[in-house]
């Protein structure tokens, strides 16, 4: 295992020189514009980076077969092992995962990879911005790596919990919510049917993670956020962690490993999924 979650841009561009470089995987994406993402790979990249789609790659269908409901599902394993496979991944790789919009979405193909069971993955602090300023360069060269067969997978090593958990566990479970404040709140929500949150639910913007340069803020810094909230490393292991769609909440549990707070379970569905049931209970304001 990788001793972080995150890695400087002077450490990668080391690694990059290294006999074994490590696989990039640029996961920059918009939720408004589903195929942003993948022209900015296309128009400028990190060299050597394959592009690693949300909505393709990063979840399941919509459908039946997945292990969570919402609009971005998990995908079942072994489909996600094969997309892994072919990006050239094998136990024995080391990976590094960035996005061009603060680590959303870099953060859950980290969480992704080490749900997968691969350990030795990370995400670039400060993304191409800080890749850039440390003297990096983008391309518009497709990555040449060769595939890999399927990764081997195993059992979990990322909990996940249920919506039916969490409905059982309301007034005893520790849910740690990911998005704005004010949808949070119930306000100015646009991207599911129904406003709100569950009930009992703390609130952690997940861009707070971050300092004004764009890189995460001090692990010291992040943990006292995090304890401030009534979580340390005795209970990191009871909370729930928790967005719109299981992507955000994926950088509030990188930020709690990178603060030493370990051990927290993602709801891959969120809220997207328990509000599209009317009878799970919803609540309104802080």
């Amino acid at each position: 295992m990788t001793s972080s979650p995150l890695i400087g841009a002077d450490d990668l561009r080391a690694l990059l020189s290294s006999p074994t470089p490590p696989v990039l995987l640029d996961c920059s994406f918009d939720l408004a514009d589903t195929a942003a993402g993948e022209r900015a790979h296309a128009a400028g990249h990190l060299p050597g980076a394959a592009y690693a789609h949300l909505d393709r790659d990063l979840s399941g269908s919509k459908a039946g077969g997945t292990i969570a409901g919402g609009r971005h599902p998990l995908p079942e394993r072994a489909a996600f092992a094969a997309t892994v496979g072919r990006w050239g991944i094998t136990p024995q790789t080391r990976v590094v995962c960035y996005d061009a919009q603060g680590g959303p979405y870099a953060a859950r193909c980290w969480w992704m990879l080490r749900w997968l069971g691969h350990d030795a993955a990370q995400v670039l602090d400060g993304g191409p911005a800080a890749w850039k300023a440390a003297g990096g360069t983008l391309t518009s060269e497709a990555p040449a790596r060769a595939a890999a067969a399927p990764y081997p997978t195993g059992s979990h090593t990322m909990p996940t919990a249920t919506a039916a958990e969490l409905l059982a566990g309301i007034g005893r479970v520790r849910v740690l919510d990911a998005r704005s404040p004010d949808r949070f709140r119930g306000e100015n929500e646009t991207l599911d049917p129904v406003g709100g949150h569950i009930p009992g639910a703390a609130n952690r913007f997940f861009k707070d993670n971050l300092g004004a340069d764009g890189r995460w803020r001090p692990a010291a810094e992040l943990r006292a956020a995090f304890e401030a909230l009534g979580i340390t490393a005795a209970n990191a292991s009871t909370v729930v962690n928790q967005c719109g769609s299981g992507v955000t909440a994926c950088h509030n549990l990188l930020a709690m490993t990178q603060a030493g707070l370990v051990g927290s379970a993602l709801y891959p569905g969120s809220w997207s999924e328990w509000c599209a049931d009317p009878t799970r209970p919803v609540a309104t304001g802080s």
